[in-house]
């Protein structure tokens, strides 16, 4: 029986994108009164995540990809385009941004739920408890 390491990968970098994400998120509510500016999200995991013929993958962006930091790759803020403005110009809506962040503590639970549980399997596996 063989173990996909590349699990713990994908689940490593799923919790450190939700955690960049919620970053994200709170500094757009931090900034939610400030005239003119414009609410920022970044990609969603699957579109920096690719799934080549040979099985998952991380899309390597830099040379330092994968070496170990906690850096996520390919998430860099970006404004969100087609929000409606208040009229002092800032597209931030608080609803939509807490809506956001329940979305975003979900995937973070989800993928360290997934990273416990494949660490469990591979200390069984090795005759540890």
């Amino acid at each position: 029986m063989t173990f996909d390491l590349d699990l713990l990968g994908m689940a490593s970098a799923s919790a450190s994108h939700a955690g960049k994400r919620q970053q994200v998120i709170a500094e757009n509510i931090a900034q939610a009164d400030v005239p003119g500016f414009k609410a920022r999200d970044i990609k969603p995991f699957a579109e920096i995540f690719e799934a080549p013929a040979n099985g998952l993958a991380l899309k390597q962006t830099r040379s330092a990809h994968l070496g170990g930091t906690n850096v996520v790759r390919g998430a860099d803020p970006h404004e969100i385009a087609g929000l409606e403005a208040s009229p002092n110009g800032n597209t931030v809506s608080l609803e939509a941004e807490m809506t956001k962040a329940a979305g975003v503590r979900h995937d973070y639970e989800l993928a360290l739920g997934i990273y416990s549980k494949s660490l469990d399997i591979l200390r069984k596996s090795l005759g540890r408890r």
